[in-house]
């Protein structure tokens, strides 16, 4: 990218202010698209996979025909029942924190990691040796060992137990009331293991992506950021400096100017419109000169980040008229009364 040099610049290490032209809008959005594209790729399951038994679950175990192998499991103690539940803890069978469960004639059975299915095929297998054809049930009484944790700009923040129904982006969402009104929903952050991968559900739907397919594994984090955390600083020579808040993600250069009242025609100079980033591998400068050709059509294809800071120099003549007025205080206000009729 081409490199403009300020004359007087003070430091060598300075960072170098790139031109906005039409091949920087490209390439920065060749780089979204590629991040985007990376995140999808591990996150999205078509096809999820059935529930698999975990250690603290609780099981139903009925082995029809056979009323004395009934009433054999255990009673969980209140402070491992489900956070929230005020009744009495289920009765069942624990799978205890090696995945075993204890069963009349079975003995001890490996469960965790198997389905359902899996589960009742291998305790009618055991069985069978002591009871002809035995017609086992047996499902999940209690959900307890894979969770998920909800924080952010959601209406029941907190821990959701993942259970038969595939735990995906759009069921923990809807599990915790919903976005509240002041949620941003271009950062969705869902921190898995030490990776933090960045959803924005309004790309994700005009890419064809179903948030729907983004399935949650147990331990992860999800946390719905609020709109207020995203704003774009706006100062110097413009009409209104102020702070702005973005539009769900979405706020372009010509809509900060524009929001701010525009470039002040009288002191800023609109070859000098800069935007200030923070980035990962350092800080990176901007400008655009909005007097050349084609200027406005730049400005609306920049999309601004978080945290940007639009700044937009004085004028030549602004700097002397502020420098005259530092050396002779009132002398200029003075020399126009003056000349006034």
């Amino acid at each position: 990218m081409p490199d403009v040099a300020e004359p007087g610049a003070p430091a060598s290490d300075a960072p170098a202010t790139q031109l906005i032209t039409d091949q920087l809008i490209a390439a920065e959005k060749q780089q979204r698209e590629q991040r985007s594209n990376q995140a999808l790729d591990h996150l999205v399951v078509a096809d999820p996979p059935p529930y698999k038994i975990g250690p603290g679950d609780i099981l139903s175990i009925v082995v029809w025909d056979h009323p004395e192998l009934a009433g054999h499991g255990l009673v969980a103690s209140s402070s491992s029942a489900e956070a929230g539940t005020t009744s009495t803890p289920p009765q069942g069978f624990v799978v205890d924190y090696e995945g075993k469960v204890q069963f009349p004639f079975a003995g001890a059975l490996k469960l965790a990691g198997l389905t359902e299915e899996q589960a009742r095929n291998l305790l009618s297998s055991r069985l069978a040796r002591y009871i002809a054809q035995p017609n086992v049930t047996l499902r999940v009484q209690s959900y307890r060992s894979k969770r998920i944790y909800m924080d952010g700009e959601v209406r029941l923040p907190g821990l959701q137990a993942i259970n038969d129904i595939p735990m995906t982006l759009l069921e923990a969402l809807n599990r915790a009331g919903g976005l509240q009104p002041t949620a941003d929903q271009s950062r969705i952050v869902l921190e898995r293991e030490k990776k933090r991968y960045n959803l924005d559900l309004r790309e994700l739907v005009q890419k064809g992506v179903n948030p729907g397919n983004i399935l949650l594994l147990s331990g992860d984090v999800v946390r719905v950021h609020s709109r207020d955390e995203s704003k774009v600083f706006v100062s110097g020579e413009v009409v209104t400096p102020k702070a702005l808040t973005m539009h769900n993600g979405r706020l372009s250069l010509n809509e900060a100017l524009g929001e701010s009242g525009g470039i002040s025609p009288m002191t800023g100079d609109a070859r000098q419109v800069f935007v200030v980033r923070k980035a990962p591998d350092g800080t990176r400068i901007f400008q655009l000169d909005a007097r050349q050709k084609g200027a406005l059509a730049m400005a609306e294809a920049f999309e601004l980040h978080p945290k940007d800071l639009v700044y937009v120099a004085a004028s030549p003549l602004a700097n002397w008229h502020r420098g005259l007025s530092l050396l002779f205080p009132g002398a200029l206000s003075q020399a126009v009364g003056v000349t006034r009729p």
